[in-house]
């Protein structure tokens, strides 16, 4: 059976950027291109040729991709042919073979955002394209807010579509724009918009999440027949975002009856990069990843209770949608205080540890997890640091190096500018194969900002233990979390540290102490501990 093509447009460089609090740098965007082009999308729209400089930088040194390079812009403006139009030049002189032009199809925006009238619109839009297919280029139209526009006049939201395609438009695209239209309204106006005379195969859609349906209002688009789908790495976008690629790529090459029925430029091979790729983005942008993310986040395929894990130690697919390999993701069993022998096992087995059952250690310790619980530890969203826990209960744990002393100190002063500033500085003291070296580092960073005690002690830690150096020159710390367990004067410091390496491996470990301090150096220490491990 022939199985029929979807077609793949990524506006992560344009959509993405936005997000409120994220902005490329044109070497980002550079980097991004080249991971999305590895996955295997067909079409990279790298962003408004002449709206920013950024944008303007990525084009005239654009990365070679196999996919379709795309710059963005608008239709001509009224009054003017599109041939003098300055805008609409900019983004042809980027040299792109594809062009993508958002054009109204709301009759509202048409005369309240424009000001002008509905046939000055369409021919805008007819023009624009006529323009573009007879320079040689690949024309596609966003047909703008076309679900509301089409709810408020069908037969104008079809008109401008119509405009576009007799202009020689190889795509129109319908965009929710306001994020507002569910599912069962988008597959029933795309299947009017088919019958009304544009075909399938020319047909794109564009959601957003405004109401949490940007991927399944993607899907019944394509159930009712539209052939590309526009989504962002991650769900990135305006608000609150635009349709995650990031989920629509596997559903779309593992599910019934998209992966039987459709094909995509992503092949099971890349498909299993894609949680790299996803916590890569993330990692450029200085985010946390979402932990929650389908297929691809730290959490997807983490089982807690045990009930589950038991049953899971049987057969993963007893709550397991996919083989987590599959997105190139992990199986996780957390630990906690709710934990039986069964969630105990499975971790230990993963960990490569391998107990039988009834074995008295394992009794040891699950005691010793509830009782560092109850004083505060969390072993639930560690799962290094419970690794740790369990190696150095069964004698497994080799030591690497020794902590001898470490010291912190926090001053505060004016610099030469006569502003109050703070800067800390640590010195740790650690014994590698006999030997005693000490390190200093201080918080300040490159741009000269404070970057508090802990940076300054995570550095200094880090920064020379002998032979085993070059094992962590990859890691480093992305999320820095710090929960007060009880209150009063018996208050308690929990300390939880996120790290990750050029691997993609992502770990946590914790400590806790009433000192917040002596809580993020013990959660330093298994970061570090847990990195040499791989190692051994």
């Amino acid at each position: 059976m022939t199985r029929t093509r979807l077609s793949l447009y990524d506006t992560t460089l344009r959509d993405g950027q936005q997000t409120q609090g994220v902005q490329f740098s044109t070497a980002e965007k550079q980097r991004i291109a080249e991971m999305l082009d590895s996955l295997g999308v067909d079409y990279i729209e790298g962003g408004w040729p002449g709206a920013n400089p950024t944008d303007s930088a990525f084009f005239d040194a654009g990365p070679k991709t196999r996919a379709r390079m795309t710059a963005f812009g608008m239709t001509k403006r009224a009054g003017r042919s599109a041939a003098n139009d300055d805008v609409l030049a900019a983004v042809m002189n980027a040299g792109t073979a594809s062009v993508c032009l958002v054009g109204k199809a709301h009759d509202f925006h048409v005369e309240r955002a424009l000001g002008i009238t509905l046939a000055e619109n369409t021919e805008n839009v007819a023009a624009s394209i006529k323009h573009l297919v007879a320079s040689g280029r690949e024309a596609l139209l966003d047909a703008e807010h076309f679900f509301d526009g089409y709810k408020a006049n069908p037969a104008y939201a079809l008109e401008v579509c119509h405009a576009a395609l007799s202009a020689g438009a190889r795509w129109i695209v319908l965009c929710d724009t306001n994020g507002g239209t569910l599912p069962t309204e988008i597959g029933r106006v795309t299947a009017e918009v088919i019958a009304a005379g544009i075909p399938g195969d020319r047909l794109g859609i564009h959601t957003h999440n405004d109401t949490e349906n940007a991927v399944a209002g993607a899907l019944a688009a394509v159930d009712a027949g539209a052939r590309q789908i526009q989504g962002t790495l991650n769900g990135l976008g305006e608000r609150c975002g635009n349709a995650n690629l990031t989920t629509l790529i596997p559903t779309l090459l593992l599910k019934e009856p998209y992966a039987s029925t459709y094909e995509i430029g992503v092949n099971l091979d890349a498909l299993q990069n894609l949680s790299r790729v996803s916590r890569k983005l993330d990692d450029i942008l200085n985010r946390v990843p979402m932990r929650q993310a389908a297929y691809v986040g730290a959490s997807a395929f983490a089982h807690k209770a045990g009930l589950h894990a038991s049953a899971i130690l049987k057969d993963p697919s007893t709550y397991e949608h996919i083989d987590p390999a599959l997105v190139g993701n992990a199986r996780i069993i957390p630990m906690s205080n709710q934990a039986g022998q069964s969630n105990l096992r499975q971790r230990l087995m993963e960990a490569g540890i391998d107990v039988a059952p009834g074995d008295p250690a394992l009794a040891l310790i699950l005691e010793q997890i509830k009782e560092r619980e109850a004083a505060g530890y969390t072993y639930d969203s560690a799962q290094a640091s419970f690794e740790l826990l369990a190696r150095r209960a069964l004698g497994q744990l080799p030591q690497f190096f020794e902590v001898k002393r470490y010291k912190v100190t926090v001053e505060r002063r004016k610099n030469k500018y006569d502003q109050m500033v703070s800067l800390s500085e640590a010195v740790v003291v650690v014994k590698v194969d006999g030997e005693k070296k000490l390190s200093v580092s201080e918080s300040m960073d490159a741009d000269g900002c404070d970057r508090g005690p802990v940076n300054a002690l995570a550095k200094a830690l880090a920064k020379d233990l002998g032979r085993y150096q070059s094992a962590i020159d990859d890691m480093r710390l992305v999320d820095f979390k710090v929960r007060i367990t009880q209150g009063g004067t018996e208050a308690v410091t929990r300390v939880i540290i996120d790290s990750e390496d050029e691997q993609g491996r992502q770990w946590s470990t914790v400590g806790v102490s009433a000192n917040i301090v002596d809580a993020s150096f013990d959660a330093l220490l298994d970061a570090i501990n847990w990195k040499l491990l791989q190692g051994e």
